[in-house]
Order: structure tokens, then sequence, then C-alpha cells
């Protein structure tokens, strides 16, 4: 049984127009690609691990949810909230329990993309970020370039483990 519908298809991603606009266009794009890697399978497909590592594509998903609240929340936007990581254990987020059902960690990541949206929508792409993770300054452009490279990044492990299930390519 699949668990995870695909999502609506975005727009076509723009390759000319103002810089928020590409932007933006290119984060939803990635974040769409995701949750399409992960539409369509049982959760004993979500949570398999094919590979070397002990990735599964919830675990990614997981992951990803956590990095939207770590960089948009709590870097840009200074908020006070929770992490699943802790200095014993910060791989953490990394791991679905048994307990976390895929629909749930789905709609976490649906979630965090939706307040990252906000928060972006109500700041300009130079506006500072208010709890740095660096010694150097942290804009929302800065942050907004860091998730299209970390969310690419998780892309790509997410099409090794979702060619191993069922031999599915391409975004």
């Amino acid at each position: 049984m699949t668990i995870l519908p695909p999502p609506d298809p975005p727009p076509p991603t723009p390759l000319s127009g103002d810089e928020r606009t590409i932007l933006c266009a290119q984060l939803d794009d990635k974040r769409t690609i995701l949750l399409r890697k992960v539409a369509g399978l049982s959760e004993e497909d979500l949570r398999r691990t094919p590979t070397a590592s002990s990735l599964s594509l919830l675990a990614l998903l997981k992951h990803a949810a956590f990095v939207e609240r770590w960089w948009f929340r709590h870097v840009f936007a200074g908020e006070d909230v929770p992490f699943p990581w802790t200095e014993e254990d910060p791989d953490a987020d990394f791991r679905p329990g048994p307990e976390e059902r895929p629909d749930e960690i789905a709609a976490l990541y649906r979630d965090e993309i939706d307040r990252s949206r906000r928060i972006v929508d109500a700041a300009s792409l130079d506006d500072p970020a208010r709890s740095p993770s660096r010694d150097e300054p942290v804009t929302l452009r800065g942050i907004i370039v860091h998730m299209i490279q970390e969310t690419s990044r998780h892309l790509g492990h997410a099409d090794v483990i979702r060619e191993s299930i069922d031999g599915a390519t391409g975004d």
C-alpha cells in the first residue's frame, strides 16, 4: 500500500525575472522533487536503506523538514523551536523512529515549507539573520541559496535510493 501521494506539479521554474522570484522558484522546485521521490511507496520501502549508508527516503524527508526549521525559523527568524538532535546524537534527524509515520513526517516537511515561505515573504533578501550560526553575517539571500544547495544534494541521495528500490529515475 502506498502512503504518500505525489504533490501537485509546480509551475515551470523561471529562468528570467527578478532574483527573488528565481531563487524562491528554484527552492520550491527542489522541495517538490523531494516530495515526488517519496510518493507512491509503501512504508517498508520508505524506510528501506538499500545503499551502504543508513539513509532511507523517510530519513531524508525528516532531515529536510528540520533543516528548513533550522535555517528559516531558528537562524533567520530567531524562533526558539525544538530539534531532535543533541550533542550526543547529532544525526537524530536522519533516523525516523518506528512510531513516526510517513504521513506525519511528510506533513511536518510541508508545514515547515509553508512556515519558511511566510518568513521569506515577509522579509528582504538582504535582511540579516537574527541567530546566525556562523561567525559571519548571514542574510536571507544566503540562506535561500544554501537551502537550494542542501536540498539538491539530498535529491542526489534520494535518486540513488529510489532507483535502488523500484528503478524509478528522473524527477
